[in-house]
Protein backbone atom coordinates (compact mmCIF):
# COMPACT_ATOMS: atom_id res chain seq x y z
CA UNK A 1 0.00 0.00 0.00
CA UNK A 2 1.12 3.12 -1.31
CA UNK A 3 1.96 5.32 1.95
CA UNK A 4 -0.09 8.09 0.98
CA UNK A 5 -2.95 6.15 1.23
CA UNK A 6 -2.06 4.61 4.79
CA UNK A 7 -2.58 6.55 8.03
CA UNK A 8 -1.49 5.41 10.79
CA UNK A 9 1.77 3.54 10.56
CA UNK A 10 4.75 5.04 12.68
CA UNK A 11 6.62 8.31 11.58
CA UNK A 12 10.75 8.32 11.86
CA UNK A 13 10.74 11.61 14.04
CA UNK A 14 7.33 12.09 13.93
CA UNK A 15 5.66 14.30 16.05
CA UNK A 16 2.55 15.44 14.29
CA UNK A 17 -0.98 13.67 14.67
CA UNK A 18 -2.38 11.54 12.12
CA UNK A 19 -3.83 12.59 8.84
CA UNK A 20 -7.40 14.11 10.01
CA UNK A 21 -10.09 12.66 7.47
CA UNK A 22 -13.12 13.12 8.96
CA UNK A 23 -15.18 16.44 10.31
CA UNK A 24 -14.73 14.68 14.03
CA UNK A 25 -10.55 14.77 13.73
CA UNK A 26 -10.01 17.63 12.18
CA UNK A 27 -11.97 19.97 15.39
CA UNK A 28 -10.03 17.71 17.52
CA UNK A 29 -6.54 18.70 16.09
CA UNK A 30 -7.77 22.46 15.90
CA UNK A 31 -8.92 22.38 19.58
CA UNK A 32 -5.55 21.03 20.62
CA UNK A 33 -4.12 23.59 18.68
CA UNK A 34 -6.08 26.10 20.37
CA UNK A 35 -5.56 25.20 23.73
CA UNK A 36 -1.82 24.88 23.23
CA UNK A 37 -1.72 28.64 22.16
CA UNK A 38 -4.00 30.11 25.17
CA UNK A 39 -2.01 27.81 27.88
CA UNK A 40 1.43 29.23 26.18
CA UNK A 41 0.76 32.12 26.58
CA UNK A 42 -0.90 31.81 30.15
CA UNK A 43 2.36 30.06 30.82
CA UNK A 44 4.71 32.92 29.58
CA UNK A 45 2.70 35.51 31.63
CA UNK A 46 3.05 34.08 34.24
CA UNK A 47 7.07 33.18 33.74
CA UNK A 48 7.14 37.07 33.35
CA UNK A 49 5.53 38.11 36.62
CA UNK A 50 7.20 35.51 38.45
CA UNK A 51 10.62 37.63 37.08
CA UNK A 52 9.54 40.66 37.77
CA UNK A 53 8.29 40.02 40.99
CA UNK A 54 11.91 38.25 41.71
CA UNK A 55 13.86 41.31 40.75
CA UNK A 56 11.19 44.12 41.87
CA UNK A 57 10.32 42.85 45.13
CA UNK A 58 13.43 41.20 46.10
CA UNK A 59 14.68 42.78 49.84
CA UNK A 60 17.50 44.48 48.09
CA UNK A 61 15.35 46.45 45.53
CA UNK A 62 12.41 46.68 48.34
CA UNK A 63 14.15 47.41 51.54
CA UNK A 64 10.75 48.35 53.12
CA UNK A 65 8.16 45.80 52.57
CA UNK A 66 4.19 47.04 51.54
CA UNK A 67 2.08 46.72 55.11
CA UNK A 68 -1.49 46.39 52.50
CA UNK A 69 -3.02 42.40 52.65
CA UNK A 70 -4.99 42.98 49.62
CA UNK A 71 -5.96 44.71 46.86
CA UNK A 72 -10.01 44.35 45.78
CA UNK A 73 -9.39 45.33 42.22
CA UNK A 74 -6.65 43.13 41.50
CA UNK A 75 -8.20 39.93 43.33
CA UNK A 76 -11.50 40.76 41.12
CA UNK A 77 -9.28 40.98 38.01
CA UNK A 78 -7.09 37.28 38.56
CA UNK A 79 -10.79 35.81 39.20
CA UNK A 80 -12.65 36.62 36.33
CA UNK A 81 -9.85 36.50 33.77
CA UNK A 82 -9.74 32.88 34.78
CA UNK A 83 -13.69 32.20 34.33
CA UNK A 84 -13.59 34.12 31.04
CA UNK A 85 -10.66 31.73 29.96
CA UNK A 86 -12.41 28.91 31.10
CA UNK A 87 -15.84 30.31 28.82
CA UNK A 88 -13.94 31.13 26.01
CA UNK A 89 -12.48 26.90 26.70
CA UNK A 90 -16.36 25.99 26.70
CA UNK A 91 -18.07 27.08 23.98
CA UNK A 92 -15.53 25.15 21.43
CA UNK A 93 -15.47 22.09 23.58
CA UNK A 94 -19.03 22.03 23.89
CA UNK A 95 -20.03 22.40 20.30
CA UNK A 96 -16.98 19.18 19.60
CA UNK A 97 -18.58 16.87 21.94
CA UNK A 98 -21.93 17.45 20.73
CA UNK A 99 -20.18 16.93 17.34
CA UNK A 100 -19.03 13.60 18.58
CA UNK A 101 -22.01 12.25 20.44
CA UNK A 102 -24.88 12.67 18.06
CA UNK A 103 -24.80 10.25 15.55
CA UNK A 104 -26.29 11.37 12.11
CA UNK A 105 -28.68 9.08 10.45
CA UNK A 106 -26.17 5.96 9.25
CA UNK A 107 -25.42 5.03 6.12
CA UNK A 108 -23.90 1.45 7.74
CA UNK A 109 -24.09 0.06 11.22
CA UNK A 110 -21.00 -1.99 12.55
CA UNK A 111 -20.56 -3.75 15.90
CA UNK A 112 -17.10 -4.28 17.15
CA UNK A 113 -16.71 -6.38 20.06
CA UNK A 114 -13.36 -6.66 22.12
CA UNK A 115 -12.01 -9.93 23.65
CA UNK A 116 -8.43 -10.80 24.91
CA UNK A 117 -7.01 -10.32 22.13
CA UNK A 118 -8.78 -9.28 19.17
CA UNK A 119 -11.57 -7.88 17.54
CA UNK A 120 -14.66 -9.49 16.38
CA UNK A 121 -17.20 -7.58 14.14
CA UNK A 122 -20.90 -7.69 12.84
CA UNK A 123 -22.35 -5.82 10.27
CA UNK A 124 -26.13 -6.70 11.14
CA UNK A 125 -27.92 -5.66 7.97
CA UNK A 126 -25.85 -7.55 5.86
CA UNK A 127 -25.42 -9.92 7.89
CA UNK A 128 -21.62 -10.75 7.85
CA UNK A 129 -19.52 -11.54 10.82
CA UNK A 130 -15.78 -12.03 11.11
CA UNK A 131 -12.84 -11.62 13.75
CA UNK A 132 -10.15 -9.45 13.09
CA UNK A 133 -6.34 -10.88 14.84
CA UNK A 134 -3.06 -9.18 14.43
CA UNK A 135 -0.67 -10.99 11.93
CA UNK A 136 2.84 -12.35 12.20
CA UNK A 137 5.81 -11.02 10.81
CA UNK A 138 6.16 -14.02 8.66
CA UNK A 139 2.11 -13.80 7.26
CA UNK A 140 2.39 -9.91 6.44
CA UNK A 141 3.31 -10.36 2.62
CA UNK A 142 0.35 -13.15 2.10
CA UNK A 143 -1.80 -10.74 3.28
CA UNK A 144 -0.25 -7.91 0.76
CA UNK A 145 1.41 -6.11 3.90
CA UNK A 146 5.23 -5.07 4.06
CA UNK A 147 7.28 -4.98 7.50
CA UNK A 148 6.88 -1.51 8.47
CA UNK A 149 3.07 -2.90 8.89
CA UNK A 150 4.08 -5.15 11.66
CA UNK A 151 2.19 -5.29 14.56
CA UNK A 152 -0.63 -3.00 12.72
CA UNK A 153 -1.77 -5.21 10.05
CA UNK A 154 -4.75 -7.78 10.65
CA UNK A 155 -5.99 -10.83 8.83
CA UNK A 156 -9.08 -9.14 8.28
CA UNK A 157 -10.36 -5.58 7.43
CA UNK A 158 -12.98 -3.44 8.14
CA UNK A 159 -14.27 -2.14 4.92
CA UNK A 160 -16.53 0.56 4.79
CA UNK A 161 -17.87 3.13 2.13
CA UNK A 162 -16.47 6.45 1.97
CA UNK A 163 -18.40 9.55 2.46
CA UNK A 164 -20.92 7.12 5.02
CA UNK A 165 -22.15 7.72 8.11
CA UNK A 166 -20.65 4.37 9.95
CA UNK A 167 -22.42 3.79 13.35
CA UNK A 168 -20.37 1.68 15.14
CA UNK A 169 -21.43 0.00 18.61
CA UNK A 170 -19.14 -1.62 20.90
CA UNK A 171 -19.26 -3.80 23.79
CA UNK A 172 -16.82 -6.83 25.13
CA UNK A 173 -17.11 -10.11 26.27
CA UNK A 174 -14.47 -9.95 28.97
CA UNK A 175 -12.65 -6.66 30.02
CA UNK A 176 -12.69 -3.19 28.30
CA UNK A 177 -11.37 -2.73 25.80
CA UNK A 178 -10.84 0.74 23.16
CA UNK A 179 -12.10 0.87 19.21
CA UNK A 180 -9.78 3.64 18.30
CA UNK A 181 -8.84 5.22 14.81
CA UNK A 182 -6.71 8.31 15.00
CA UNK A 183 -7.25 9.66 11.66
CA UNK A 184 -10.77 9.16 12.41
CA UNK A 185 -10.91 11.01 15.50
CA UNK A 186 -12.99 7.47 16.99
CA UNK A 187 -12.23 6.29 20.15
CA UNK A 188 -14.66 4.56 22.23
CA UNK A 189 -14.70 2.32 25.43
CA UNK A 190 -15.94 -1.76 25.11
CA UNK A 191 -17.25 -2.40 28.08
CA UNK A 192 -18.65 -5.79 29.25
CA UNK A 193 -22.11 -5.72 29.47
CA UNK A 194 -22.87 -2.35 27.86
CA UNK A 195 -23.19 -0.71 24.72
CA UNK A 196 -21.07 2.12 23.46
CA UNK A 197 -21.47 3.92 20.49
CA UNK A 198 -19.64 6.35 18.28
CA UNK A 199 -19.42 7.60 14.82
CA UNK A 200 -17.37 8.16 11.89
CA UNK A 201 -17.40 9.79 7.85
CA UNK A 202 -14.01 9.30 6.77
CA UNK A 203 -13.80 11.32 3.43
CA UNK A 204 -10.44 9.82 1.76
CA UNK A 205 -10.03 6.53 0.74
CA UNK A 206 -7.60 4.01 2.05
CA UNK A 207 -6.41 2.07 5.34
CA UNK A 208 -6.64 3.44 8.02
CA UNK A 209 -4.59 1.66 11.33
CA UNK A 210 -5.88 2.10 15.21
CA UNK A 211 -4.74 0.37 18.43
CA UNK A 212 -7.09 -1.21 21.96
CA UNK A 213 -6.40 1.72 23.59
CA UNK A 214 -7.41 1.14 27.03
CA UNK A 215 -4.90 -1.34 29.14
CA UNK A 216 -6.82 -4.86 28.77
CA UNK A 217 -3.66 -7.44 29.73
CA UNK A 218 -0.22 -8.94 28.49
CA UNK A 219 -1.32 -8.64 25.17
CA UNK A 220 -2.84 -5.83 24.90
CA UNK A 221 -0.65 -4.19 22.50
CA UNK A 222 -1.25 -6.44 20.05
CA UNK A 223 -5.15 -6.28 18.84
CA UNK A 224 -4.52 -3.28 16.39
CA UNK A 225 -7.06 -2.50 14.21
CA UNK A 226 -7.54 -1.78 10.06
CA UNK A 227 -10.23 0.48 8.51
CA UNK A 228 -9.96 -0.17 4.61
CA UNK A 229 -11.89 3.30 3.18
CA UNK A 230 -13.06 2.13 -0.35
CA UNK A 231 -15.52 3.52 -3.21
CA UNK A 232 -19.24 2.67 -2.75
CA UNK A 233 -18.65 -0.24 -6.01
CA UNK A 234 -16.11 -1.75 -4.13
CA UNK A 235 -18.04 -1.65 -1.04
CA UNK A 236 -20.91 -3.37 -2.47
CA UNK A 237 -18.14 -5.99 -4.37
CA UNK A 238 -16.58 -6.64 -0.86
CA UNK A 239 -19.88 -7.51 0.80
CA UNK A 240 -21.21 -10.07 -1.81
CA UNK A 241 -18.11 -11.73 -1.39
CA UNK A 242 -18.33 -12.07 2.14
CA UNK A 243 -22.03 -12.83 1.72
CA UNK A 244 -21.03 -15.57 -0.74
CA UNK A 245 -17.87 -17.20 1.86
CA UNK A 246 -20.54 -17.04 4.65
CA UNK A 247 -22.78 -18.62 2.01
CA UNK A 248 -21.47 -20.54 -0.15
CA UNK A 249 -24.51 -22.29 -1.76
CA UNK A 250 -25.92 -19.29 -2.88
CA UNK A 251 -25.18 -19.10 -6.45
CA UNK A 252 -26.56 -15.43 -6.98
CA UNK A 253 -24.36 -13.91 -4.29
CA UNK A 254 -21.20 -16.18 -6.08
CA UNK A 255 -22.16 -14.95 -9.15
CA UNK A 256 -22.07 -11.62 -8.18
CA UNK A 257 -18.51 -12.24 -6.93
Amino acid sequence: MASEDVAGRPVDKGINFQRPVTEVARDLQWMDGFLLAIITAITLLVMALLVICIFRFNRQANPKPATFTHNAVLEVVWTGIPVLILVIFAIPSLRLLFLQLDVPEPDLTIKATGSQWYWSYEYPEQEIEFDSVMLLKEELAEYGYGEEDFLLATDTKVVVPVDAVVHVLTTATDVIHAWTIPSFGSKIDAIPGRMNETWFKAEEVGSYFGQCSELCGKDHAYMPIVVEVVSQADFDAWVATEQAKLDPGNTELAAAD
